[in-house]
């Protein structure tokens, strides 16, 4: 667990004497799978402690982490307008998204990071990262061949953040918070990077006028390349300052771990970053509910970067598009913040929370399909049912994230949760990377990559349904803490 409680000496003071047997012996607790009796005499009761301190981390993070979202997600809710203003290409489009899951190409680097130096030096070098990559995005030169390569370059700087706001949560809240508040902790801390996304769905369509002829409003029959240029720029600058000051906060406050353990999980020793890929790539159920996680949420953040391209066929505008995008990612992030907080109170039933979002979200992504085939299907495509189809799709799917996430780190307990949640969102992103990679070749026509949706989210319930699901970090807490 890095810079964890894996000192004797660290944990004596929390460790009261284990009860005695009748023949005078410790009585060591009967574990389950995949916890040893070797391990017993470390897992003996702690009297776990929590610190109000503990909000103002998880608010800088979660800070970080919406700041990460909003930026990768600039240019894709104004790709009319930035094609225009920049004289970006399809391909500068689709290229500008598909920074995001490239930057996760070192996430291992950052993973072992996590794992050896804790969250601080994690945190304060992603922060740094995105102050460097928003300020070469904002910086003035009139080349505009120089400046798109700039951008460019921002944007990959900001992708390569994505490893530690995205894989952290549940490290996060496994360190500071205790067994009954740790999925609503989780939950608060990866969705707002998805906020963050959805954020960027309303301001930048909202601050940034559309070209002439692709929306309705009045704003856009005045609009012009320069106007249009000032007010991208203005949305840069101001990125720009709020990434700057969340650095400044986590660099002024943002300590790696509590002085105590809040809980029998978080005092305990980890595998080490070797011996955990060996039991990550040899554990067939988390591999299996890795890949129900990895393909259906790659295949929909993939589809939420260009959401205004596939939109525009359908003859929908670029603030219409935005609003649909913000509200089915807004949506999300509210329900699952819901079912976390339900998790923590009713626990023991990941599987079947996970199992109806999956099977709503399959539903929802097969309507919105569907719809978009007017001329095979003769649906009625209106701004109504697009808009309930991607909101219900988004509740789903992205309500689902914290519950994975839980879940993942139940399956393989001990191994450290940085480097759990770093793999399977390295492999959300590889399905993401290759779904963009082909968009760049097809992007004339868009109906196959609506038909991934649906496939995607039938795949996962399937993998889902044959899931066998285990909570051997829970027991430790329920249980040996007793």
């Amino acid at each position: 667990m890095g810079l964890g409680w894996s000192s004797a000496e660290e944990r004596e003071s929390l460790l009261p004497p284990p009860p005695r047997g009748a023949a005078g012996g410790p009585v060591v607790p009967q574990l389950r799978r995949g916890l040893t009796p070797a391990a017993a005499p470390r897992l003996v009761p702690v009297l776990g402690r929590v610190y109000g301190r503990r909000w103002l981390v998880l608010l800088v993070f979660s800070l970080l982490g919406f700041a990460q979202g909003l930026v990768w997600n600039s240019w894709g809710p104004i790709q009319n307008s930035a094609r225009l203003a920049f004289g970006f290409s399809s391909w500068d489009i689709a290229l500008l998204v598909l920074w995001g899951p490239i930057g996760f190409l070192p996430c291992f680097a950052f993973m072992w990071l996590m794992d050896k130096r804790g969250l601080r030096v994690t945190v304060l070098l992603t922060s740094f990262l995105m102050v460097l990559g928003a300020g070469l995005r904002c910086v003035p030169l009139s080349d505009l061949t120089i400046r798109k390569k700039l951008i460019h370059g921002g944007q990959l700087l900001n992708g390569l953040a994505g490893p530690t706001v995205m894989n952290a949560a549940p490290f996060l809240s496994t360190t500071w918070f205790s067994p009954d508040e740790r999925a609503t902790a989780t939950a608060i801390a990866s969705l707002l990077n998805y906020l963050g996304a959805a954020c960027a769905f309303l301001v930048g369509p909202l601050v940034v006028p559309s070209p002439n002829g692709t929306s309705h409003l009045a704003l856009a029959s005045e609009s012009n390349s320069e106007h249009i240029k000032d007010r991208i720029e203005a949305v840069l600058y101001a990125e720009f300052g709020m990434v700057s000051l969340i650095f400044s906060a986590a660099l002024a406050y943002f300590p790696s771990r509590p002085p105590f353990p809040p809980s029998v999980a978080a005092a305990s020793q980890r595998l080490s970053y070797r011996r955990s890929f060996c039991r990550l790539l040899s554990n067939f159920r988390f591999l299996m509910i890795a890949l129900a996680y990895a393909i259906p949420l790659g295949v929909f953040s993939g589809w939420s970067g260009v959401l205004d391209l596939i939109l525009t066929p359908v003859h929908v505008s670029q603030v219409d598009a935005g609003w649909i995008g913000f509200w089915s990612i807004v949506g999300g992030c509210v329900v699952g913040i819901a079912m976390a907080r339900f998790a923590d109170f009713i626990r023991g039933m990941l599987k079947l929370i996970l199992l109806l979002l999956l099977f709503g979200a399959t539903l929802a992504s097969t309507w919105f399909t569907l719809t978009c085939l007017t001329s095979v299907t003769h649906l009625p495509l209106t701004t109504a049912t697009l808009y309930t189809s991607c909101i219900l799709l988004g509740v789903f799917l992205n309500s689902s994230i914290p519950i994975f996430f839980e879940l993942f780190v139940e399956t393989v307990y001990p191994v450290p949760e940085g480097i759990t949640c770093g793999v399977v969102t390295f492999l959300s992103n590889m399905f993401m990377g290759v779904l963009l990679f082909f968009l760049t070749f097809y992007h004339t026509e868009l109906s196959w990559f609506n038909w991934c949706l649906p496939g995607s989210c039938l795949l996962s319930l399937l993998l889902i349904l044959c899931f066998r699901e285990s909570y051997d970090r829970l027991y430790l807490d329920v249980v040996v803490s007793v």
